[in-house]
């Protein structure tokens, strides 16, 4: 069944997914060195013994990246084979330049094996793209699109989805994004370091404490971050409540997944500490109220708490426990997953705040487009 050509917003999650591949394929970009004089043998890849856990991992990370990829074809009008050939022929490639470029790292081990997962997983992808799209779930999903959000929702859906998974990365407080803020102010200092302009770099200095009431609210904000997005998409009052509640539950269901690979699956439920029951209602709560507020006021006041959010996660004091939990990610078997989570984790908020603010700035009501019911849907 030929897929009508619509704007798709595969595209922009699949160019995050492959940045985030990169990311994670080349963590922690230090230590650049070159490791044979004979530039031939690097084209054979070596077979160094490999986990079950990075094996599996390589094929869950490029499952993801074929289905965007063929998704997008398909959607932009191309033919099923077309668009599967070259969407697999690119995560292979993308896979082989990412093995062959380990050579130069001395933390990172090419390896066939990883090749071969990772074209397996693309292959996968490739096939639930071209399966979706002969049983009519991709149309399905155009018609549900347009019926819930508005045509500009390209990006917006892309921070959507990706929202559960900067929260993987574990932050210094329960759906507390933005300590970006404070590496970004360190590398800053150390680049003009030594410059006139050394002293011009604004300063993110922790508190002593936190309060309660400051954790309970900026818990609140957080709950908040993507619905800011999400109803900035679409019009109607009961439509955003549902999405509210399908984005904050997939947002506790990854905080809870975070927490449970951190410190076992009998303390998943840790991150409940007192403010956070309290927070969650309170932005639940003034969720309900906003639902029913004009899509530019929602824009204006998103700016607000976002920006109010990150000031608060980066007045949060360093915690030893924090700190030892990071380490799982940096050194232990999480360490593909930390550069894809982390990068995500402090950019997630910043990217929120520039979508917001376009918004705010065009202004325009986008008109509605595609198909209208489902009867446009062959059997």
């Amino acid at each position: 069944m030929a897929t009508p050509h619509y704007r798709s917003s595969a595209w922009p999650v699949a160019w995050i997914w492959i940045g985030l591949i990169v990311y994670a394929s080349l963590h922690p970009f230090s230590g650049w060195r070159s490791s044979t004089s004979d530039w031939l043998s690097l084209l054979w890849l070596p077979k160094p013994h490999s986990s079950r856990f990075d094996l599996w991992s390589n094929f869950a990370a490029y499952a993801p990246l074929g289905l965007l990829m063929t998704v997008g074809r398909l959607r932009a009008g191309e033919r099923g084979r077309w668009a599967a050939f070259k969407a697999l022929l690119a995560g292979c490639l993308l896979s082989l330049l990412m093995e062959w470029t380990q050579n130069f790292l001395p933390m990172r081990v090419p390896s066939r094996l990883d090749l071969a997962m990772n074209s397996l997983g693309t292959g996968l992808g490739v096939g639930i793209a071209l399966l979706l799209n002969r049983s009519g779930w991709l149309l399905r999903w155009q018609i549900l699109r347009d019926t819930w959000l508005l045509p500009h929702g390209t990006v917006g859906i892309a921070l959507l989805l990706s929202w559960p998974m900067a929260l993987l990365f574990p932050p210094p407080l329960p759906l507390g994004m933005g300590q970006g803020l404070s590496h970004l102010s360190e590398a800053l200092i150390d680049l003009l370091a030594n410059t006139p302009w050394a002293d011009w770099v604004p300063q993110t200095i922790p508190s002593d404490t936190l309060s309660q009431g400051s954790e309970m609210f900026a818990i609140a904000l957080g709950t908040l971050a993507p619905c800011w997005v999400a109803f900035e998409m679409s019009r109607n009052p009961h439509r955003r409540l549902v999405l509210m509640a399908a984005i904050v539950g997939a947002g506790l269901i990854s905080t809870t997944l975070s927490t449970a690979l951190n410190f076992g699956p009998d303390h998943a439920m840790a991150w409940i500490t007192p403010p956070v029951p309290y927070g969650l209602g309170l932005g639940l709560l003034l969720g309900v109220g906003l639902a029913w507020l004009p899509r530019r006021l929602i824009a204006a006041i998103g700016l607000i708490a976002l920006t109010t959010l990150i000031d608060l996660v980066n007045q949060i004091p360093n915690d030893p426990y924090f700190a030892l939990s990071l380490q799982g990610w940096e050194q232990g078997k999480f360490i593909r997953f930390h550069g894809m989570a982390e990068w995500l984790g402090w950019g997630w908020p910043f990217a929120a705040l520039i979508f917001l603010l376009v918004r705010l700035t065009l202004g325009k009501e986008p008109p509605t487009s595609g198909p209208k019911d489902l009867s446009t849907i062959p059997p």
